[in-house]
């Protein structure tokens, strides 16, 4: 008998593999998910024998999320109702709000509303920050300034030069008082031991999002926290696509010049951001801090332009795809003009549909995205829609002086967007992202600035050359899309 399997030992493996494919393809269709994802894990079984069914032990599944988001949603439904109740988190909606933004707006407005998490604020002060060198200069001096607590959420935090000058600061400040918490992405992250024995020994309260074992190996495991905030004394946040890693700050001497968008808010908006940490870390802690109004103090009074703005967060732990409706909705109200910029353009069917059909219509679309991405895979996927978008008359620009890894949207003369999601599938269904909707024209204008001055440092992908591209390319492209839903 052993000398029969020792024989026989890949047909019978062969045979086991394809016996597992066909049962797991069954419990796929039963699922009735999308049906580009479902075709995706679909292939990856089919063609690729027993690493096919890692792919999917590690990808596909969804147990995890019905098993831990599931309560997850229902109890942060319920906090966040009793949190701005008690700390009357609520602001009175404005009679002129359609009036002064318009009808378009003011239906993202109302789709948004009745999400419990998506507050609309008024009176905020908002700075624009451009790359890593703005962002961590201002955040030093404000951390340096805390007088009660700081709370960051980050997807990477790296104790390179960079991350080793933040966590001195949060050791210096927790030392003398100030309560630090800090969340980071257990994957996205690599804090030494060293470090984290420095924070504990601080004073620092830390955990890390979602354990995975060999994180190294693992940079694609589902439902990460792709958050990157800040909030410090309630009354200042920080927002944005900027993590904490020396490549993000071109003062360091790095390989590729990093272009990205941060935000700085004062205002109200900074509650939202603070219930936001707290579900993270009532999450992560598996605890529950009690909660004062020290954490949503009221804004102070003397800003000269309010700017009306509304975080909205989504993730597997969300009932509906927010960010991605947001997003959608946006596109269908644009009249003249979209300026999007993305480090990945992987859309789903949706919003390639909206901004297809946008252009069609005659809005002005345009659309930056890096020339040579930091993932080969994301890279082909992205090159895939390009031909498609172009010959819908949507201007693609490929950002030739670096990389570019913001994540922000302009639509008209009002709206704007700065987050933390890409246009992907994994920031549209599977991480936990979040986004900042800013409804104001003098924003729009400096973003519609930066724009333009990030097209000046891109080409223009001309359509008819782009058309003669090889054979060889047009298949690793449409390879890599067939796992976009993947990636």
């Amino acid at each position: 008998m052993f000398s029969f399997f020792k024989e026989n030992l890949w047909p019978i493996l062969l045979t086991l593999n394809y016996v597992l494919v066909v049962l797991f393809s069954v419990l796929i269709v039963l699922k009735n998910k999308n049906p580009v994802k479902t075709l995706s894990f679909l292939f990856v079984l089919a063609i690729l024998p027993f690493l096919g069914i890692l792919i999917y032990y590690f990808f596909g599944q969804d147990y995890r999320k019905y098993k831990i988001f599931e309560k997850k949603y229902i109890f942060d439904n319920e906090t966040l109702k009793k949190w701005r109740k008690a700390f009357r988190l609520d602001q009175e909606e404005r009679s002129d709000f359609k009036d002064e933004f318009g009808e378009g707006i003011f239906k993202l407005y109302s789709l948004l509303r009745h999400n419990e998490k998506a507050i609309l604020t008024f009176d905020n002060e908002v700075d624009l920050l451009i790359n890593g060198e703005q962002k961590f200069e201002r955040l030093k001096k404000d951390l340096a300034n805390a007088e009660d607590h700081i709370h960051m959420e980050y997807f990477v935090f790296l104790d390179d030069e960079q991350g080793i000058r933040i966590i001195e600061i949060l050791c210096e400040k927790a030392r003398n008082g100030v309560q630090v918490k800090l969340i980071y992405d257990d994957v996205g992250s690599n804090i030494t031991s060293r470090s984290k024995r420095l924070l504990t020994n601080s004073g620092v309260e830390h955990y890390p999002f979602l354990p995975v074992l060999f994180s190294n190996s693992t940079s694609k495991i589902n439902y990460r926290n792709h958050r990157k905030i800040v909030i410090i004394d309630g009354q200042i946040g920080y927002l944005g696509g900027i993590n904490i890693d020396k490549k993000y700050n071109n003062n360091f001497q790095n390989n590729r010049y990093w272009r990205d968008t941060h935000m700085r808010i004062q205002g109200a908006a900074v509650g939202s951001l603070q219930s936001s940490f707290f579900l993270s870390w009532n999450f992560v802690a598996k605890k529950d801090i009690e909660l004062n109004q020290k954490y949503f103090p009221k804004a102070k009074p003397g800003i000269n332009n309010p700017i009306a703005v509304q975080i909205i967060a989504s993730g597997p732990d969300t009932d509906w795809e927010n960010i991605m409706e947001a997003m959608f909705t946006a596109i269908n109200t644009a009249r003249k003009h979209i300026c999007i910029t993305t480090p990945y353009l992987i859309p789903n069917s949706q919003i390639l549909t909206a901004l297809t059909t946008a252009s069609r219509s005659g809005v002005d679309v345009k659309i930056i995205i890096p020339r040579k991405s930091d993932s080969w895979a994301a890279q082909y996927a992205t090159d895939s829609y390009i031909e498609q978008l172009a010959r819908s008359g949507i201007r693609i620009f490929r950002y030739t002086k670096g990389f570019v890894h913001a994540k922000t949207m302009i639509i008209d003369d009002v709206f704007s967007s700065i987050g933390t999601a890409n246009l992907d599938y994994r920031s549209f269904s599977l991480n936990f992202e979040i986004n900042a909707l800013i409804y104001n024209k003098g924003i729009n204008q400096q973003m519609r600035h930066f724009f333009e001055m990030d097209m000046k440092e891109s080409e223009e992908v001309d359509y008819e050359r782009w058309k003669q591209r090889g054979v060889t390319r047009r298949l690793q492209e449409s390879f890599s899309r067939l796992w976009a839903p993947l990636l």
